[in-house]
């Protein structure tokens, strides 16, 4: 990574650099030394930008679950008035995010115990307001008489899980693009629901916004 001309792109470039290491080497095995040697900078200059690394690791979740809930909210306004549609393109954003911000997914399902426990509970209440928001879709299209739904909690965990999953294995150079693997698990969690969609499994992308930037993946804490 380029050493870092001016003080905007510092806190960038820490950032950047934690996510590598913390996926790379895990967080209790990188140190600070460490994030500033990778970014360019003396490790006391990192203190001008964090007060520590349980800062660094707090930024990072909590951004990861900041940006989820931000893309899923804004495909909810737009498909509002469209249940079923609604809950295609929500899929199609939960597949793409945690397939392209695969590393803070990890980071994110793998370092939960690590953070302060105030942090924790923030983390854990942004997931829970995400799966609230897929859970409201499942419980809106049954009943719409859309979907048969047996347990909409249990249905929630399962497309959280399929995210989640998506972020440990996908490689934009595998045999399967993205669109064919959210049209497949789009046409999966329908079949689960029971919904009559046509234009699922087709391997198209749905008209969601993809993901800009990497999961928290937003598994299920308890």
């Amino acid at each position: 990574m380029p050493r870092p001309t001016n003080g905007v792109r510092t806190p960038d470039a820490i950032r950047d650099a934690a996510i590598e290491m913390f996926f790379e080497h895990g967080y209790e095995a990188t140190t600070l030394r460490e994030v500033a040697s990778k970014v360019g900078i003396r490790v006391g200059s990192l203190y001008n930008h964090i007060s520590g690394k349980d800062e660094l690791l707090s930024s990072i979740m909590l951004g990861i679950m900041d940006d989820l809930l931000a893309a899923q909210r804004a495909v909810i306004r737009e498909h509002k008035s469209d249940a079923l549609g609604c809950l295609r393109a929500c899929i199609d954003t939960h597949i793409r995010f945690h397939a392209d911000r695969a590393r803070e997914v990890f980071i994110g399902n793998s370092e939960l115990r690590s953070l302060p426990p105030k942090d924790r509970r923030r983390v854990v209440t942004k997931r829970d307001q995400y799966e609230k928001l897929i859970r409201g879709l499942i419980e809106t299209l049954a009943e719409e008489g859309i979907a048969q739904v047996l347990d909409p909690r249990l249905q929630t965990y399962a497309i959280v899980a399929m995210g989640t999953h998506v972020s440990s294995w996908y490689k934009p150079r595998g045999p399967l693009s993205l669109d064919d693997i959210v049209g497949t698990y789009t046409a999966m969690i329908l079949r689960q629901l029971g919904v009559d969609d046509p234009t699922a499994g087709r391997g198209a992308a749905t008209g969601a916004p993809a993901a800009t930037g990497a999961p928290v993946a937003a598994a299920h804490a308890s």
